[in-house]
């Protein structure tokens, strides 16, 4: 079998190890859902390597799959030598996408500044200098400054889209959310007003590095 990928959770197999237990019980999705009380097309995106459970749920699925959790990330049971290897490759395993979640909010925020300042300057250079340019010419400059303000302004949205997750203040849930939902949503700097894919509610939705990341902390 495939080892885990090197530098994150191979979301795949773990959907398939998830897969593999839940049918050696005898469960359906739908069966294995109502246990931990989340819905079926919940147990399907593990399944799909769509997504991992959220930290809370980790251990009631343990409960039910009769693993432990370090198994359940490795995607495979574990001996007693293996155990503590494959603990340590967990766990900086989410450490490493902690890090890169950081590195491109911390990147997108240069973006935008940067394009911003851009944006400004070829403005203001356009109306200092609007008496020796030609119309053309100042068209030229303010579509130039436009296009190169929109490219960065979806650089930044893009890397602060896909960096980290988005969790539910109703039920703690972690998310990606559709470009639709991400564009559309009322926001703060560190906060969008997003509806959860689990219990359904729109709520202002936290952003967070990692999917275990507490309550308590903010970006």
């Amino acid at each position: 079998m495939e080892g885990p990928q090197i530098g994150s959770l191979d979301q795949a197999r773990t959907g398939r190890f998830i897969q593999q237990l839940r049918k050696e019980l005898g469960l359906t999705q739908r069966q294995l859902g109502e246990k931990l009380m989340i819905s079926d097309k919940t147990v399907s995106k593990w399944e799909c390597g769509s997504g991992l459970p959220e930290i809370s749920l980790l251990m009631p699925l343990c409960r039910e799959l009769g693993v432990n959790v370090n198994e359940l990330l490795s995607g495979q049971r574990l001996s007693a030598a293996d155990y503590q290897r494959k603990a340590e490759e967990n766990i900086m395993s989410l450490m490493k996408e902690r890090e890169e979640n950081v590195k491109k909010i911390r990147l997108s925020v240069f973006t935008g500044v940067s394009t911003t300042a851009t944006l400004i300057i070829l403005v203001l250079l356009v109306g200092f200098y609007a008496g020796v340019m030609s119309l053309p010419v100042k068209l030229l400059v303010i579509g130039f400054a436009c296009l190169q303000f929109g490219a960065g302004l979806y650089v930044t949205m893009s890397m602060d889209k896909e960096a980290g997750y988005f969790k539910c203040k109703a039920c703690g849930e972690t998310f990606k959310p559709t470009w639709r939902a991400y564009l559309w949503a009322p926001h703060t700097i560190t906060r969008r007003w997003l509806r959860c894919p689990k219990c359904g509610r729109v709520t202002a939705c936290r952003h967070v590095m990692s999917r275990g990341e507490p309550d308590g902390q903010e970006r």
